[in-house]
């Protein structure tokens, strides 16, 4: 196929433009490291731009130090590539970090760092996808390829709510994405807004350094044993979703926690009427496993608070009507997709959220070639499993298009090549 420029393209090939003959893929997380090994694999040709300077951003840049994964290995590792075994079953952020260096120099994966997309969008005229990017230098480049993957994940942006009076507060605030450790916070006392795993884990490291830490726990929540008799709660759910209804499973999670942890609501922590399975089917709310900060909240060295409802200069006030004096604020309050800000489509694919509108295990694909792999809520094995799906469906039709044909003597074979213009 030859390109040529016309008005009605409206220049398709730019000063800087790069044609891609094979996939383009947004982000060099765990989700775009798990599709561009499986394209290797499958003989893919493909690009991969991230606006980092380096792989897995969030986990080397955006992650505190005591980190470990919360699953077992098994239910982590990225396509064809297993941990080493010398690897505990939770694997620390370090080690984390390391397999996925291992991993993407194994398959040779090498993506096109500083490389910010900041839009995409799918030319009906040419059949191409055009993605308008810029570098931390401020040159720009266009990548005009036939398939998209959008790799950017769930975690691209971090949230921070609009709690009145926070910008007068006279304390640090971070969001737990600045957060490393609590040895700065030393007899500080400091408000964690948010439940989830990084709040009752920065509240613990917290404890663990010498702070005074308080957690905000607004809404319901169910918080796990992660391990039930030396068993992952999580390999153990598995099991039992193999041979009962979930929500049969639910109140067996529901039992367990109870029978090991306790009742918790007396420490102010209420659980949802939804079981902890089924929440994350339907709505992706994952539940919190405990790894040491429940014991805290019993002997009193992290207290459990209900909702802010503003801040003043160095107090938080609470929606029961008390108020605390705080000396700072560890926002724990997640991610969001950004994938809105800079896809353009108006196919539905993609919600507003920034999630495929389609559930698991469908919502890997959508039209003109346009594809999305670490959206699932169902975390590494989920990633991997779309990202061997989008694979096996651009190395069928990559075959297809590629088979050799019948040509006349002395006819060469036009091979695909990226070309910079």
């Amino acid at each position: 196929m030859v390109l040529l420029p016309t008005d009605r393209m409206d220049s398709l090939f730019s000063p800087r433009c790069v044609w891609v003959n094979g996939p383009i893929i947004v982000g060099a997380g765990p989700s775009g490291l798990a599709v561009a090994a499986s394209l290797r694999e499958q003989g893919v040709p493909f690009v991969v731009l991230e606006r980092e300077d380096c792989i897995a951003s969030l986990w080397q840049k955006r992650t505190y130090d005591r980190l470990k994964l919360h699953l077992p290995k098994q239910f982590c590792e990225l396509p064809r590539m297993p941990f080493p075994a010398s690897y505990p079953e939770y694997p620390t952020r370090r080690q984390f970090i390391e397999y996925l260096e291992t991993y993407a120099a194994t398959f040779d994966v090498k993506p096109e760092f500083g490389s910010t997309v900041q839009t995409a969008r799918f030319d009906e005229t040419s059949g191409l996808w055009r993605l308008h990017s810029s570098s931390s230098s401020g040159e720009s480049m266009e990548y005009i390829g036939r398939w998209l993957v959008v790799a950017t994940g769930e975690n691209a942006e971090s949230v921070v709510p609009d709690i009145p009076g926070l910008g007068e507060f006279a304390g640090e605030v971070a969001h737990v994405s600045e957060y490393k450790s609590g040895d700065k916070y030393k007899g500080k006392s400091v408000l964690v807004v948010g439940c989830g795993n990084s709040g009752m884990e920065v509240s613990l490291d917290l404890c663990d350094h010498g702070a005074l830490p308080s957690m905000v726990v607004r809404d319901a929540v169910h918080v796990l044993p992660r391990e039930v008799c030396g068993r992952s709660t999580f390999e153990l759910a598995t099991m039992l979703m193999a041979w009962f209804p979930l929500w049969f499973v639910d109140k067996i999670m529901v039992f367990l926690s109870w029978l090991i942890l306790g009742n918790l609501a007396g420490f102010g922590i209420r659980r949802p009427a939804i079981g902890p399975l089924t929440l994350k089917n339907m709505y992706g709310r994952t539940p919190v496993l405990d790894t040491g900060a429940m014991a805290r909240i019993r002997s009193g060295d992290i207290t459990v608070l209900p909702g802010v409802s503003r801040f003043t200069k160095n107090r938080a006030e609470l929606t029961d009507g008390t108020a605390l004096d705080i000396d700072a604020v560890v926002m724990a309050t997640g991610y969001k997709s950004n994938v809105p800000q800079w896809l353009q489509t108006s196919d539905g694919f993609f919600g507003k959220d920034g999630y495929p509108t389609t559930a698991f295990p469908n919502g890997w694909k959508g039209q003109s070639g346009l594809y999305s792999v670490g959206f699932t809520r169902r975390g590494l094995s989920g990633a991997s499993a779309d990202a061997v799906r989008i694979a096996k469906d651009l190395g069928h039709v990559w075959r297809e298009e590629t088979k050799p044909t019948k040509r006349a003597a002395g006819a060469c074979h036009r091979r695909c090549i990226s070309v910079i213009f």
